[in-house]
């Protein structure tokens, strides 16, 4: 394998080659595309010509273009959401409905709320069916949407509101109490609304204005590069930061990724498991379904719980499932034999680096490959696993087609070099073109002249029968400079073995499955990793750790 570059660098698309009509990009409701498992990358990309007029708005020209095709009898009758709470209550809307109800929303949120085109609005709730009605409900409107989770924080939540100097939040009685306690520090909050069947003071029900709402709304006119969306980061490497997205950067931007990684059509039924508070819940329960037409599906799920998880699949037509690696690395651990997952054909998987091993196990329970994906906050799909291609287990796959998005104008700037968006990530690319991720720059470690990413290390950690997973970063050394060290949280059988001989066992296991200079050469046993929100793992916080020892 040869370096490709010192971090991955992503061609975006000129704005002169992104002036051209909308009918050719997104061919929406006069035909369904086909699969496309038979289609080769190379004709995947000929066939993608993202085009992009000079206004656009995701509910306008996608959404109520579906709710025509539904009146027509031009899509089949798969509703667009399909919501469950696993104990026994579902909700099931059509596009119609789902036009209907997000209109109201959108008077809620200019008439009780008097919010303006371009005005701020920071939504935390959890997977409940009024999370998806403000969503559009916002695209409508052209308020822009900053989505939350709920495991933020007061200190969280405040950071988030004088950032963003947003004018109105939304969000159930768990996290109101957090909000009330900071309000007064944030001057630019002016309306506050809670989803909830009881009444808080200082609040505006959000159901009872939803009841009295007329359904009339006159959708306002966005240009494609009007702001949609901010994403506040997950904050691996530092604060949270903010990155806008434009009504095109999702709304078309993720064509590609529903289309082609997805390979969904109006008759799937999709289940994204990601939380509300991140951007991949926009990518994947949203944008990508609903761009192909398919159905949104969710479980309200307040707690991720793998049985729950395949009791799902079993019982639902459910066709396309996406699941974070961490969450495929619990699903391995049982033995799916007793469950039938009749209609699943499809699975994908981000948000971070899957370990072949996991990989492999899930093929050899369920039969279906996982078709790896990355991408960023600040971007949509970057390289993927297409359906169709030759999977190399531990490969992102190939490059995606181009895409166009916004941020913060000085951190852009920063990580700009020409027409080129410089991730950070660090990465190879293989003979046959797949890409394989290394690490985030600051995570790569050089011992003795030797650059070293620290997820191969921890891909072989985990192939051992001890660990439950491991955080692989540098550490102070005399005579390297810096050497491999493993944070290692073992599995409870193991945790009474002695630690050196287990110890060695690792370093030895971890030689044989790569290079031998790669071993780590210190090991800590831990009982849990630092992670973010989101669950991924705080690396630069144990690095910080270890080289303050020094």
């Amino acid at each position: 394998m040869a370096l490709a570059a010192l971090h991955f660098l992503l061609k975006t698309p000129s704005a002169a080659s992104l002036r051209a009509p909308l009918r050719r990009s997104l061919q929406l409701c006069s035909r369904c595309y086909p699969r496309h498992a038979s289609l080769s990358y190379e004709a995947i990309k000929q066939q993608y010509r993202p085009e992009v007029p000079e206004y656009f708005n995701f509910a306008r020209d996608v959404l109520d273009r579906w709710t025509e095709a539904e009146k027509e009898g031009k899509k089949s009758k798969n509703p667009a959401l399909w919501w469950v709470d696993g104990a026994g209550e579902e909700v099931r809307w059509s596009f119609e409905e789902l036009g209907v109800l997000s209109r109201k929303v959108a008077n809620v949120l200019s008439d009780a709320c008097s919010l303006q085109q371009g005005d701020r609005i920071i939504l935390i709730l959890p997977r409940v069916p009024e999370w998806w009605l403000v969503n559009v409900a916002c695209m409508r409107t052209g308020t822009v949407l900053i989505p939350g989770t709920q495991q933020l924080t007061a200190k969280d939540i405040l950071h988030r509101l004088q950032k963003s100097k947003a004018k109105c939040i939304v969000t159930d009685d768990s996290v109101a109490p957090a909000v009330d306690s900071v309000e007064a520090q944030c001057q630019s909050l002016k309306f506050k609304l809670l989803v909830s069947e009881g009444h808080r003071e200082g609040w505006l029900n959000f159901k009872d204005l939803l009841k009295n709402a007329p359904s009339d709304h006159h959708c306002v006119t966005t240009k494609c590069q009007d702001p949609m969306a901010i994403y506040f980061t997950s904050g691996t490497t530092g604060s949270p930061k903010m990155t806008e997205h434009s009504h095109s950067s999702y709304g078309i931007g993720l064509t590609v990724s529903g289309r082609y990684w997805l390979d969904l059509t109006s008759s799937d039924v999709f289940w994204n498991t990601s939380d509300t508070g991140w951007a991949k819940s926009a990518w994947s329960s949203i944008f990508s379904p609903w761009i192909q037409g398919a159905c949104a599906f969710v479980h309200k799920m307040p707690q991720f719980d793998p049985s729950i998880v395949f009791q799902t699949l079993s019982r639902f037509p459910i066709t396309v499932f996406c699941s974070p690696p961490t969450a495929y690395r619990m699903f391995v651990q049982h033995k799916l034999s007793s469950y039938t997952f009749k209609s699943l054909r499809h699975c994908v998987s981000a948000g971070e680096p899957i370990n072949p091993d996991v990989m492999e196990e899930w093929k050899a329970q369920t039969g279906l490959d996982i078709h790896e994906g990355y991408g960023q906050t600040e971007t949509v799909l970057i390289c993927g696993n297409f359906k169709g291609m030759k999977i190399k287990p531990g490969s992102m796959g190939k490059p995606s087609p181009g895409y166009d998005v916004k941020d913060d104008p000085e951190k852009t700037e920063a990580t700009t070099r020409g027409d080129f968006y410089v991730t950070g990530d660090r990465g190879i690319m293989d003979e046959d073109g797949y890409f394989w991720f290394v690490g985030r720059a600051d995570d790569v470690i050089n011992s003795a002249g030797y650059r070293i990413g620290p997820f191969e290390v921890e891909s072989a950690l985990v192939e051992h029968p001890a660990v439950v997973e491991s955080a692989v970063v540098s550490s102070p050394d005399p005579i390297r400079g810096e050497v491999v060290k493993a944070f290692v949280v073992l599995k409870s059988d193991y945790a009474s073995h002695d630690p050196k001989e287990l110890k060695k066992e690792l370093q030895d296991h971890v030689k044989k499955v790569t290079a031998p200079y790669k071993y780590p050469r210190k090991m800590e046993f831990v009982k849990q990793l630092p992670k973010t929100v989101s669950g991924k793992i705080r690396r630069n916080e144990l690095r910080q750790k270890e080289w303050k020892k020094d």
